[in-house]
């Protein structure tokens, strides 16, 4: 059997070795509870996750005591959105997002409608982005949150969210933005992004499953969320809980990692993306490229290749680590909502294949990828007779022959 090749590093990435060997001692010989500071094991874990805390707030330019630990992304979501929605419900219940939001935020919006609260949708244009002005223009007296992707997971499209947060803090309402997909990958400094809040996981940035942030910035008066969850009060009485010692200094050895190396793997991968991206394009006709052609994530690669349906492509590529779109939704046979939103027709929506390239991917796996791809591509194709009659001329295609949407 080959080697298996991963290209599924926006669903989750593998623990980096350094990342797993700081967590070891936490796992085994220093195991105590960081509430029982009383005691030597308790002592250590305290400081282990103090020292971890500083990890992740440097990464993204905050200060220690504005970074609350969670399960998750899908954890921090639910707490930034519901909690702001319901700490603040005296003050309005208008809430601003997107169609293409991660379905942590969608439903947790949906949930809050079936309480009253009112959510304006914003459409995106045809790369997936949401621009400033159409979120001013959605702005009422009654708008207490705006809560925008930064990075989408799906089609790597970086949205302008500091734009968006200058917006925000003009009308004196709190920004929230799910950044699972962008840090550690992308400058992710809370000062430039200008966001009120931000979710993040560890997991996404070579660190263990299970652990999260939410970044809540100090302001006068302080930002108040209403806890989810109730209990020991840990985390400044917003998310309580046993916190989760060695997942915590996994996620802050990850995040030192990240801070160190993020400009020059991010270099490497994209020359790795546009090889395979370029690499693709030559050995298949009716390709095309999801997403914004530029203002994208370094390791997101969505393509649409006409005539095929992404699940039948992935069907043959067992040992290669592909998708057909978020990890949430993709055994789902229906076509991507994000895609959908951005005006895809369905026949190409359904095939769409989503490459995620990270940093222990090589030019040997480009390479193997692009010929089993295109391989597996052409078998299928030979198999429709749209493809042949499309050959003929006697069937319109949806992708003209320069590769843009028609």
């Amino acid at each position: 059997m080959p080697q298996p090749i991963y290209m599924d590093s926006h669903a989750t990435t593998p623990i980096d070795p350094r990342v797993l060997e700081a967590m070891m001692p936490y796992l085994t010989d220093h195991f105590g509870n960081a509430a029982s500071s009383t005691h030597l094991f308790g002592e250590y874990a305290k400081n282990a996750v103090d020292a971890a805390r500083g990890q992740v707030a440097d990464l993204i330019g905050c200060s220690e005591e504005e970074v609350i630990f969670t399960s998750g992304a899908t954890e921090s979501d639910n707490l930034a959105v519901k909690g702001a929605a319901y700490q603040y419900r005296d003050r309005g219940n208008h809430i601003i997002t997107s169609v293409v939001e991660h379905h942590a935020v969608l439903d947790s919006c949906k949930a809050l409608e079936e309480s009253g609260f009112d959510v304006t949708y914003l459409p995106v244009d045809k790369y997936g982005m949401v621009h400033p002005q159409q979120v001013e223009d959605a702005i009422t007296d009654q708008t207490v949150l705006i809560s925008l992707i930064y990075v989408n997971g799906e089609v790597g499209t970086i949205n302008p969210i500091a734009g968006v947060g200058e917006i925000a803090e003009k009308y004196g309402i709190l920004f929230h933005s799910d950044a699972t997909q962008g840090i550690g990958k992308v400058e992710s400094e809370v000062d430039e992004l200008k966001v009120d809040l931000m979710s993040f996981t560890a997991h996404k940035m070579y660190g263990p499953k299970g652990i999260g942030a939410l970044y809540v910035r100090k302001k006068d008066p302080p930002i108040q969320l209403y806890p989810l969850l109730h209990g020991g009060g840990q985390e400044n009485n917003i998310r309580s809980g046993t916190l989760n010692v060695p997942g915590i200094v996994g996620f802050g050895a990850a995040c030192e990692l990240c801070k160190g190396g993020m400009e020059g793997e991010a270099r490497q991968i994209t020359v790795l993306r546009e090889q395979l991206y370029h690499g693709l394009s030559k050995r298949i006709d009716l390709i095309h490229l999801n997403g914004h052609p530029t203002q994208r994530l370094p390791g997101n690669l969505n393509l649409s290749f006409e005539f095929v349906e992404s699940q039948s492509v992935l069907l043959g590529l067992k040992d290669i680590a592909l998708s057909s779109g978020s990890a949430c939704n993709s055994d789902s046979v229906e076509p991507s909502y994000v895609l959908r939103a951005m005006g895809i027709k369905d026949e190409l929506a359904l095939g769409a294949i989503r490459f995620g390239l990270g940093r222990h991917n090589t030019e040997a796996e480009v390479a193997t990828v692009v010929e089993r791809v295109a391989a597996q591509v052409d078998r299928l194709r030979e198999m429709s007779p749209l493809y042949e009659m499309a050959q003929g001329g006697n069937y319109e295609v949806a992708i003209p022959a320069n590769g843009e949407t028609s």
